[in-house]
């Protein structure tokens, strides 16, 4: 009887790397989205086991079986073996999009971020990331979980400046939310800190000045929002650096999707350093903006006019149009109290017409209520009503009760005086529910 040999094929040796872990969770992931079965994705040339296998990580899949197991999930290849190499621009990308004040862009690249294997401390910092972008277009309410987490992780680990940051992005979405007396608790805090001593960005005590005076301003302590703001106002500068951070940002992206990622770090990397020094050119005009309409609540309507008018050139030469919409709204106001009529409803208008084009909720309710204002001072009553009643259903989404309250009880004194008795009560019963909450 001759001598049987037998030859048995050798199986992928296990592999329990980091690489092999991230690789299998991509590989589930995709599977589940494509709404396959393991014996699915397998047929035809694997086992279950297999594919079990590498979605665990026990094996390091050959690049035959990645390109296989691809195709059938209509993935590039590179989906599912991207690593560090391709996080990085990514991140930068999403870094730059931030600081250049592309918010939803920044958004959308945060959260693809977000939905990779990440660890802890990398997953925290686009945390904050996520949460600035959000809190700069309004939804403080979904930045404020995100920034808490990362600052407790922050916290945690013993990364006080990090934490401080996010702290900072928290109170933010507390201001957002009205919490106010939550928001200058931490502010106060972070204030404290960096006075003993905490190493942070250079910008960032005059981001905790410039928030502390805006909670301030809205519990209507206007001397010390004021005080706040003369404070803030030495720590600005102005730099005309967007237009080549702009030019880097594109040759970033485009060494990125070349695949030459150490350049694309690199031009990545100088243009977010120009984007932040930038970035001062625009913290100056929310600055100007902010002291004028606190000048313009003090009584002095020629400083308040000087202040807006500087913050609108910076923010039309930056071509910042949501925070022009502010701006315009903030001089219409100035105009109304100088009997400025045409030129308050000039304004107005410009303010109505950014905020629509940018998402701008804030100030479009805020333009809508003083064109309502305007109408009711030319006594078209009618038009008075329609204007504030849009301004309320604009602020129901916003996340202000303390202005959505003010603004119903101004619609349920105009409703009542045009004599619906009825609808007036509505509007003051679901104030008076704001208040209890």
């Amino acid at each position: 009887m001759s001598n049987v040999i037998k030859t048995t094929r050798r199986v992928t040796v296990v592999d329990n790397s980091a690489l092999a872990q991230r690789i299998g969770g991509r590989l589930r992931k995709a599977r589940l989205q494509a709404g396959l079965t393991q014996a699915q994705l397998a047929k035809g040339r694997y086992t279950p086991a297999y594919i079990s296998a590498l979605e665990r990580g026990l094996a390091k899949p050959s690049m035959a079986a990645l390109a296989f197991i691809a195709e059938r999930l209509g993935l590039p290849t590179e989906q599912l073996v991207a690593d560090a190499a391709e996080l990085k621009p990514l991140r930068l990308e999403a870094d730059v999009a931030l600081a250049a004040g592309d918010y939803q862009r920044a958004i959308d690249l945060y959260t693809q971020l977000l939905d990779r294997r990440l660890d802890a401390g990398s997953k925290a910092e686009i945390q904050v990331g996520l949460a600035e972008a959000l809190c700069r277009i309004d939804r403080g309410h979904d930045a404020l979980p995100l920034a808490s987490a990362a600052a407790e992780h922050f916290s945690r680990v013993g990364k006080d400046q990090q934490a401080a940051m996010a702290l900072y992005w928290a109170a933010y979405g507390h201001y957002q939310e009205d919490n106010v007396d939550e928001a200058r608790s931490m502010l106060a805090d972070l204030r404290r800190r960096v006075g003993e001593g905490l190493n942070v960005a250079p910008d960032f005590r005059f981001r905790i000045l410039t928030a502390l005076a805006n909670v301030e301003s809205r519990s209507g302590e206007d001397q010390r929002a004021l005080s706040y703001l003369h404070e803030a106002e030495a720590l600005t500068g102005q730099l005309e650096l967007r237009k080549r951070a702009v030019f880097l940002a594109g040759l970033a992206i485009s060494y990125r999707e070349s695949g030459d990622y150490e350049a694309s770090i690199s031009a990545g990397t100088q243009s977010l350093a120009l984007h932040r020094a930038a970035r001062s050119a625009i913290d100056q005009a929310n600055l100007s903006n902010n002291l004028a309409l606190t000048y313009l609540r003090l009584g002095s309507s020629d400083r308040a006019a000087q202040l807006a008018d500087s913050a609108a050139d910076i923010a039309e030469a930056e071509q910042e149009r949501r925070l022009l919409a502010h701006i315009r709204e903030t001089q219409a106001q100035i105009a109304l109290a100088r009997d400025d009529i045409p030129g308050a409803r000039r304004f107005a208008d410009a303010a109505l017409a950014l905020a629509t084009e940018t998402g701008n909720d804030i100030a479009a309710a805020s333009a809508t209520q003083t064109l309502g204002t305007l109408a009711l001072g030319e006594g078209d009553t009618k038009a008075a009503i329609a204007a504030y009643a849009h301004a309320v259903e604009l602020m129901r989404g916003l996340g202000m009760p303390a202005r959505l309250q003010e603004a119903l009880g101004r619609l349920a004194q105009l409703v009542s005086e045009s004599g619906d008795l009825a609808a007036a009560n509505r509007l003051y019963a679901e104030a008076l529910a704001i208040r209890r909450k």
